[in-house]
């Protein structure tokens, strides 16, 4: 069903079914979910709930498929003409943004990534990489002009994914260790990210 073709209800309906099952996978799993618990979650039958997705596995893959794509819009944002520091401090306050608003997202992107990606590993390749490729290559030139020390573009990225989504993925663990479940914990670790990686990136 192409999104051109989609009321105005079936795109509702495919909306709740979505967050029914982000519900029911962030509790169960992949593997203890069912279409059972996802169409009662989502207050609806089990044949509705398969007409917009025949099998759990199309309603998983659609789910990680939104998710993945909110995680790169940051990524898409990086702007090769911009300053880099600003560039760069920009994307690692809107990926702690995406920590704070989407941890249960997150957790479930981490445990797919955990699996091995059995359903995302084609979409990683087919999307991420090529994106991922692309801000290198912007990483690069901003390195061979000297406007940001060099070091391995892939993993300064892998760096800030790492110690951006810690705060979705290990949340319970943050709070415990800073004994607050205030919201400026995210301030605070924007704050002190930005200083960790501009000042490792600062031109030598």
């Amino acid at each position: 069903m192409s999104e051109t073709k989609r009321t105005r209800i079936q795109t509702e309906n495919r909306k709740i079914i979505l967050q029914a099952a982000l519900e029911v996978f962030a509790r169960d799993g992949f593997r203890g979910a069912t279409v059972d618990e996802i169409a009662k979650t989502a207050g609806m039958s089990k044949p509705n709930l398969l007409y917009y997705f025949p099998k759990k596995d199309d309603i998983y893959r659609s789910l990680l498929e939104s998710l993945l794509g909110t995680w790169l819009d940051p990524l898409h944002d990086l702007d090769p003409n911009g300053d880099p520091a600003r560039e760069i401090a920009a994307y690692i306050e809107r990926k702690i943004e995406l920590a704070r608003d989407y941890p249960t997202e997150s957790r479930l992107f981490a445990n797919e990534m955990l699996r091995g990606a059995p359903i995302l590993e084609d979409v990683l390749k087919g999307e991420l990489k090529p994106l991922v490729d692309q801000k290198v290559a912007v990483l690069r030139s901003w390195m061979k002009t000297g406007r940001i020390a060099k070091v391995d573009p892939y993993h300064l990225i892998f760096a800030i994914w790492a110690t951006t989504q810690h705060y979705a993925d290990f949340d319970a663990q943050v709070r415990a260790v800073l004994g607050t479940q205030s919201e400026g914990r995210f301030h605070d670790a924007a704050t002190s990210l930005k200083q960790i990686f501009l000042n490792g990136l600062r031109p030598r």
